[in-house]
Formats: structure tokens, C-alpha cells, sequence
């Protein structure tokens, strides 16, 4: 089987791009198909934003039934951190990997790239995937175009195993995360005569208190047996702007909310239910007063939840390849649910802790990443 020390050396070039979100990340990408591509992979690129590309590289037969491994390329930014080692450059230390992204998550792309030369030379009967994508820390924007892109070929994988941060742990489900903007454009004017203006923040203080009223339903919705924490969808307001002085009716007002769904249900109920109250009711109470007054929101971010499947074939797979038997679900959002809205079958299993995660000095331990080799090892049976 692979050392662990041809995956360090691996990792430390990985670490040694800056790929933060805010940058390109194609100097990786590139690394990782060439040195894919000098393994006979197939080898395909896709983007829809310049100077960044997410990777989908193939070994074994073109057929459907492979197993994808998953993870992105970028990582949040170091920027007012107190670290006490360069961030880009791997440092190794009483059994601890430190750098930006070694445990979130190119620990675990060193490791898949690290088993790619041993998978090349086996005969295999079933495809072996890498999916690395860019732009995960903001919204999951990559990998919505390579998902969107491997429904368009036609390719039916049947498993994907996404290697997030989990103590090598099974993670059968976590929430979806969506967040929104919600502007409202009032008239200004002289808080002397009122009537003469639109009140957009008042119109805001509206909303927030029906969006207050209908998730207060959102407990009931939870499914049985639910394992999340809350075991419901939630819904929070985080932020509100608006306003200049005492005197001064506010034409702007602006609402930064989010919801966290257990179920995708959840999430079109909640967002019909405020839909309808802004159609019906408060765009035309403002209209009524200016026609030039109006509601616009803005989905900033989205986050397909991974719901647990029973008879999950990836996490029975994982199960196999690690000996767990438990599963679990996590609140952390990631790309797992959107492979899995593809029809493929997900899971998350990876190296290092989530709690070191977007953090100084951040890290992934040498024993984790013995144990992604062995799980990546093990592999090999299903895939011949």
C-alpha cells in the first residue's frame, strides 16, 4: 500500500498553493491533471469563472457504476489570523500536519492522488473518480458546475465518498444552508409628514416578524427520530440595515437572513410561505402609497442538505473499507448533497477534525491520515 510519506510530500505541494477562495486555484489544478494525466486518467476541466477550474479525472473503464472522490481545492482566507507558522508551507510537528487546508481538506486529496498510481496499475472492473473543485467555502458554486456538467454527459457514477474533516468518522446526513438578502425600497422624507413617504424599514420590521411567525411552525415539521441539533429546520435573522438619523424616513432597508433544513420540503414551504406574503400583502400595501416602491432579494448562497438514505450503498461501502458501524449527521454544510440531487449515493468519511478547521495553525494528524490510506487501500477490492 501506499506510505504515508509519499502522501506528506504530496500534501506539502498541495499546501503550497494559496488557493484561498478569493484566488485563482488553477496553478493546483493543474499540478493535479498533469500529474493525473502521466496516469493514463481521462482527464476533463470545467469552469464558469476565469482563473479558477474544478478537475474531473477518470482511471479504469468508461462506464457507469464508479466511485467518485471528492473534495475542493480552495480554502478560507489567513488574513488576521495569529498564526505561528507560514500558512503555505507544511510544517510537521509531534505527529501534527499543520498549513491551511490540511485537514480542510487536501489532506484528503493528497491521500486519493497518493492511491491514484496504485488504482492505474490494477485491472480494474469499476471506475475510480477524483472531483476536485474550486469555490466550496463560498457557496459550493464549483461543484454545482461539475455535477451540472456530469449529468449533461450522461455518466452515472453510483457512489461518492466526500472526504471532509470527520475523525474518519461516517457522516450519512447534515442540513442544507441557504442565505438571502432581502432589500426593501421605500420613498424618503420628513418624519414631520409620513404619509407623504414609504417607511422601508418599517415594511422590513413587517417581515421579519411574519418570518419570525412561520418558522415558529418549523419544530413540528421535524421528521421522526431526527439525530440533527435542533432536530428541526431553523430559520435566523442575523442582520438588519437601515437608517440615517431621528428625523429622516428611510427609503433602504436591508435584512440578511438564513435558513438550516433537515429537508428540502422545509425550505420551499418556509420560502412559499414568504414568498406569498410579500406578493400578496406587503409589495402591494408599499405600491399602494409609490409605485417606484418595491421588495428584492437576493439568494447569496445555497447548500443542498445530504439526507440519510436508507440501504445507503456509500455509506455501506465506507463501512466496509473503515469497520465502522455507526453513521452520523453533522450541521456543516458540503458538496455531498449536491452529487447526491444527482442520483448518486454520498457520504462523508475524511481525515482531521472539523474543530481545527478555518482556524489558526490548523491541522491534520499523521495517525488520521494513516487511517484515509488504509480506508483508500481497502478500496482497491471494490474496484477489481
Amino acid at each position: 500500500m501506499t506510505d504515508l510519506k509519499t502522501t506528506l510530500d504530496i500534501m506539502d505541494r498541495l499546501i503550497a498553493f494559496p488557493t484561498i477562495s478569493s484566488e485563482s486555484n488553477r496553478d493546483c489544478i493543474d499540478w493535479i491533471s498533469d500529474y493525473l494525466g502521466k496516469l493514463g486518467a481521462r482527464v476533463e476541466l470545467s469552469s464558469e469563472v476565469e482563473g479558477k477550474a474544478n478537475i474531473f479525472a477518470t482511471l479504469g473503464p468508461d462506464t457507469d457504476g464508479g466511485i467518485i472522490l471528492s473534495g475542493h481545492t480552495d480554502v478560507v482566507p489567513v488574513e488576521g489570523q495569529n498564526w505561528t507558522r507560514d500558512p503555505f508551507q507544511m510544517a510537521r510537528h509531534d505527529g501534527a500536519l499543520f498549513g491551511r487546508g490540511t485537514c480542510d481538506m487536501k489532506g484528503f486529496i493528497a491521500a486519493s492522488l497518493a492511491m491514484a498510481p496504485t488504482y492505474a496499475a490494477m485491472d480494474l472492473k469499476r471506475p475510480v473518480h477524483f472531483a476536485f473543485t474550486y469555490d466550496e467555502e463560498v457557496g459550493c458554486l464549483g461543484a454545482r458546475v461539475l455535477v451540472n456538467q456530469l449529468i449533461k454527459s450522461g455518466l452515472k457514477p453510483s457512489v461518492c465518498i466526500v472526504g471532509e474533516p470527520t475523525s474518519m468518522r461516517i457522516i450519512e446526513g447534515h442540513k442544507g444552508m441557504s442565505e438571502y438578502t432581502t432589500e426593501f425600497r421605500g420613498v424618503e422624507g420628513h418624519s414631520s409628514n409620513p404619509d407623504l413617504c414609504v417607511n422601508a424599514l418599517e415594511y422590513a420590521h413587517k417581515f421579519m416578524s411574519k418570518l419570525m411567525e412561520v418558522r415558529a411552525q418549523l419544530p413540528a415539521m421535524a421528521p421522526p427520530n431526527s439525530r440533527f441539533i435542533p432536530p428541526y429546520s431553523t430559520s435566523s435573522i442575523c442582520a438588519c440595515h437601515s437608517g440615517t438619523t431621528h428625523n429622516v424616513v428611510p427609503s433602504l432597508a436591508e435584512i440578511e437572513w438564513e435558513m438550516r433544513v433537515v429537508q428540502r420540503s422545509d425550505r420551499e414551504w418556509l420560502r412559499g410561505e414568504m414568498l406569498r406574503y410579500v406578493d400578496e400583502e406587503l409589495r402591494p400595501e408599499m405600491q399602494a402609497k409609490s409605485p417606484i416602491a418595491d421588495i428584492v432579494e437576493t439568494l447569496c448562497t445555497e447548500t443542498e442538505g445530504l439526507e440519510p438514505e436508507p440501504d445507503s450503498e456509500a455509506v455501506k461501502i465506507v463501512q466496509e473499507l473503515t469497520g465502522g458501524n455507526s453513521t452520523e449527521v453533522v450541521s456543516f454544510g458540503t458538496e455531498a448533497g449536491l452529487f447526491a440531487r444527482a442520483g448518486i449515493s454520498s457520504v462523508l468519511c475524511g481525515p482531521g477534525s472539523i474543530e481545527q478547521a478555518h482556524k489558526p495553525d490548523e491541522y491534520v494528524t499523521e495517525d488520521q491520515m494513516a487511517l484515509c490510506l488504509q480506508m483508500l487501500g481497502r478500496l482497491s477490492d471494490k474496484l477489481c
